[in-house]
């Protein structure tokens, strides 16, 4: 009932990072569009590529829902098949769908992305999705309708033995208009951290984590720090990585002392990576930049 499974393969790989899988049909390298003249055939391609190169090294992958279902049923179809993939190369699954709504429509939501996880094929899957969301190890959701948006999701995770992870202070630039704004003397972000941090307490794992996570951006480093400091047993999703302008000095604040309790989430900097390095297979340039990304990681956690 807790984020167990993560932390471990945080503290096995000495990598906390998570390696978002948000794919644009034109950040797909021109071979595969070549290869594969359906672009969620060449999208898959790319993601097990992706994968493959990485699976060794990054304890987890984030593909975001939206990018897959703006293509359509191709394009879901894609992402059970990248989520089957995934879990079968041994990668924690965070399914980044930001899923929100009360009573019976966020139970059925839970019952969805959040049900008792089936046993894997023997060999990678990539045709058999029927039991793909089973895989999903944790679900993204918006806690701003409150209780009743978020319980059915968190009794779903800890029935499953899965997390959540709920957005509390975003990376996005105008987070603050409203997660800033001040309630009874606190942030409306700090509120919503105290939420969380009730909502996962009698969850918590050998790790001293709950199962009821927080999102908190790299971009804001300041509140990051404050939140880790008010939230000692809530583990953090930290995005805004690289593309969007944080480093790795900017998310080792939602660290705990031991340099557990976080995963750092990057997308375009390890999708796109091959674009800066075109004398290398895009493989080996995503291989790169993964190891690149652990090391500045592990360096500023030191």
């Amino acid at each position: 009932m807790s984020f167990l499974p993560l932390s471990e393969k945080i503290v096995a790989m000495r990598n906390p990072s998570v390696i978002g899988l948000d794919p644009m049909p034109d950040y797909v390298p021109a071979g595969l569009l070549a290869e594969y003249p359906d672009v969620c055939d060449a999208i898959f391609a790319f993601n097990r590529g992706i994968i493959d190169a990485a699976a060794d090294i990054a304890p987890a992958v984030k593909p975001q829902a939206a990018f897959y279902e703006r293509l359509g049923l191709p394009g879901y179809i894609c992402l059970l098949k990248t989520i089957a993939y995934a879990a079968s190369a041994g990668m924690f699954v965070i399914l980044d769908a930001k899923r929100g709504d009360i009573g019976s429509t966020a139970k059925a939501y839970a019952d969805a992305y959040l049900s008792p996880r089936q046993p894997l094929p023997e060999k990678k899957p990539d045709i058999d999705i029927s039991s793909a969301l089973s895989y999903v190890d944790s679900l993204t959701v918006n806690g701003y309708l409150g209780s009743d948006g978020v319980l059915p999701f968190l009794d779903a995770a800890k029935a499953s033995d899965k997390a959540v992870f709920v957005l509390a202070k975003t990376s996005n630039p105008s987070s603050g208009e409203l997660q800033d704004r001040d309630i009874m003397g606190r942030p409306l972000y700090r509120l919503m951290g105290e939420m969380i941090d009730g909502w996962g307490a009698d969850s918590i794992g050998s790790d001293g984590y709950s199962a009821c996570g927080a999102v908190i951006g790299a971009t804001y480093p300041r509140q990051l720090a404050d939140m880790r400091k008010a939230l000692p047993h809530t583990f953090f999703l930290i995005p805004g990585y690289g593309a969007q302008g944080g480093g790795a000095s900017d998310a080792a604040p939602g660290f705990d002392e031991k340099g557990g309790g976080a995963v750092v989430n990057s997308s375009r900097g390890i999708m796109l990576s091959y674009r800066k390095k075109p004398e290398l297979d895009w493989k080996d340039a995503v291989r790169e930049a993964v190891i690149a990304m652990r090391d500045d990681l592990r360096a500023a956690l030191a």
